[in-house]
């Protein structure tokens, strides 16, 4: 597998290793020595799936207390995946990153504990996948406001209204988030 480095600190793009004939393919998605051998000793305890159709954006979503890093990706269908670095000691500490994921590409995502994270689905029947290293707690999950001008994400909406939960439409801006040291 390939590790690329994003503007932001911790969180990598990877690119597996796919093996590919006329019968289909083969990759690891995961393998707990080669991620430990790159520099990324996890461990997980939560594995999540969610299903959306073309236009859902769901986010900008980060635990506190009890921050979950996320291993995510699409088997089916794409979309853009977004990162928001809530680390105040961070040298991206306020930076947003856009990553296009799909089951073409079959990149992953890794997003340490301290991001906020949300994606915008670009096809229907999107099936996109993520390991969490901590247990989702929904009396400490927060949501960054996805339209913060603060955060200059650029959503390729093309004319999509996203469709978002009550939760993610009432989001807090960056200058009211609860933030990480």
């Amino acid at each position: 597998m390939e590790l690329i480095e994003t503007a932001i600190e911790g969180c990598f793009l990877i690119k597996p290793r796919v093996f590919g004939d006329e019968r289909g393919f083969f990759l690891e998605s995961w393998n707990a020595r080669a991620f430990a051998d790159a520099g990324l000793d996890l461990q997980f305890v939560q594995d999540n799936h969610s299903r959306s159709s073309r236009g859902v954006l769901r986010g900008l979503h980060y635990q506190k207390p009890g921050p979950q890093g996320k291993l995510v990706r699409v088997v089916s269908g794409a979309v853009h995946d977004v990162v928001v670095d809530l680390r105040q000691s961070s040298p991206s500490f306020g930076q947003s990153a856009g990553f296009d994921l799909n089951a073409r590409n079959k990149h992953l995502l890794w997003v340490p504990p301290g991001l906020a994270h949300g994606f915008l689905t670009l096809e229907d029947g999107t099936d996109f996948l993520y390991k969490c290293t901590a247990f989702y707690d929904p009396a400490n999950e927060h949501s960054l406001l996805w339209n913060d001008p603060a955060l200059e994400i650029a959503w390729p909406l093309d004319g999509i209204e996203p469709l978002l939960s009550d939760k993610d439409r009432a989001g807090t801006p960056l200058s009211n988030a609860e933030l990480f040291a």
